[in-house]
């Protein structure tokens, strides 16, 4: 990805932070962030978002009789019952990150997005990357930090912004 100026850097990632993306952008002390590495789920990340996918399905079958999540935009209804029906409190984070997986999966079944593994100053997390540039969205967080911070989780505005935001002249 060329580098662009770090002002546009600064304005795109506070425009795009909102939403839960992550990325390679300088701060606005023009002091440089460190390019991520990107990898492959191993079979053990693989695993690991299965559990999570699992944790979701099963409270969505406990609570409303669903059978099985589809990973499409079909989804949404059910994750969004979850989140307003409070079925994870803000103190159950691996179960609203495992909110985030599902959400994940209806994103890349929309979006130019796939699941990888990215390791930058914060550690190495699964993340979603957009195409083959740095710009990543991290989903496993999505819901969870907006529960947390008690904001109304809106999961179809969230798709929507999302989807705008990729369609910026920066891809």
């Amino acid at each position: 990805m060329a580098l662009i100026s770090t002002v546009i850097r600064a304005s795109i990632t506070t425009a795009i932070l909102p939403v839960g993306f992550s990325g390679v952008f300088a701060q606005s002390d023009s002091k440089a962030v460190p390019e991520p590495r990107f990898a492959e789920l191993s079979l053990e990340d693989s695993a690991r978002l299965e559990q999570q996918r699992a944790v979701v399905a099963a409270a969505a079958k406990r609570r409303h009789g669903t059978t099985a999540l589809t990973r499409t935009k079909r989804d949404l209804p059910v994750l969004q019952n979850l989140i307003d029906e409070g079925a994870f409190k803000k103190s159950q984070t691996y179960e609203l990150q495992s909110l985030g997986v599902a959400f994940g999966d209806v994103l890349v079944s929309e979006l130019p997005l796939r699941w990888v593994m990215v390791t930058d100053e914060f550690g190495t997390d699964p993340t979603l990357r957009f195409k083959q540039t740095t710009l990543q969205i991290n989903a496993l967080t999505m819901i969870s930090k907006r529960v947390e911070r008690d904001e109304r989780v809106n999961l179809s505005e969230l798709l929507r912004v999302t989807r705008e935001q990729l369609a910026r002249p920066w891809k």
